[in-house]
């Protein structure tokens, strides 16, 4: 199924790579405008904002601290400012920091907090402000809520699941208004922070249905539906694609 998003403002956190990079990209195919943030690669978003543009798209690039709330919220408006509104929010942005639980800083959870938690609620809350009835809100996940495979995951973990618990209060909010929530799963994905091949993909591995890790492209077809016309109907949603890692 293809879908229309001309007209529309999409605003991608964590945009310049691995599944964010290949949202925004998607996003642009059908037709959004699309903002993405980055924190420290701007060489990488730069390159997603030329991809975009040489397929005919409209991009800009954000550099905006996921884990500061300032800077998100003023990302937001930036998006607002330079493209006319905001449609579709697709909370990417995260990171992994844990260990054995004896053993993470308090650091490490704040920043976890930071980035996973506060950045999701803020974005959500400011962009909220803008979107008008069509909305669209997608938190990005992952199927560890549903099945923690090895340890060392549980601060990770805690983090997405408040997403997840985030994602099924706000459609009480939002759904007057004619905006959706959902959240997407990922199962073990091919990125950045996961690579297939590396040390989690050895044990992980055996457990894929499919007998393969996910590739960005592949979650960026879930976001693109949710985010779709099409997908008016779903709203409150935990849409894992893991290629059936926690069947």
């Amino acid at each position: 199924m293809t879908s229309s998003l001309e007209g529309k403002v999409a605003l991608v956190t964590g945009g310049s790579r691995s599944i964010g990079a290949a949202v925004a990209k998607r996003l642009a195919a059908d037709g959004a405008a699309v903002a993405i943030t980055y924190h420290g690669s701007p060489d990488k978003a730069a390159a997603v904002v030329t991809d975009i543009e040489a397929g005919g798209g409209k991009a800009i690039a954000i550099q905006a601290d996921a884990g500061n709330p300032d800077a998100v919220r003023s990302a937001v408006g930036k998006t607002v400012e330079s493209l006319g509104g905001i449609d579709i929010l697709v909370n990417n942005a995260g990171i992994a920091l844990g260990g054995p639980i004896g053993d993470i800083s308090f650091e490490d959870y704040e920043r976890m907090i930071a980035v996973n938690v506060t950045g999701v609620f803020v974005a959500t809350q400011e962009a909220s402000r803008h979107m008008k009835e069509g909305g669209r809100i997608i938190h990005i996940g992952s199927s560890m809520v549903r099945y923690a495979a090895f340890p060392t995951a549980s601060l990770y973990t805690l983090t997405k699941g408040a997403a997840a618990g985030f994602n099924r209060s706000l459609v009480r909010d939002l759904g007057p208004r004619g905006i959706t929530v959902n959240t997407v799963h990922p199962g073990p994905t091919d990125t950045d922070m996961n690579p297939d091949g590396g040390p989690v993909s050895q044990i992980v591995g055996p457990g894929m249905a499919i007998g393969r890790y996910g590739k960005p492209h592949e979650i960026a077809s879930v976001v693109a539906y949710i985010a779709s016309p099409e997908a008016a109907f779903v709203t409150g949603a935990d849409i894992v694609a893991d290629g059936g890692f926690t069947a």
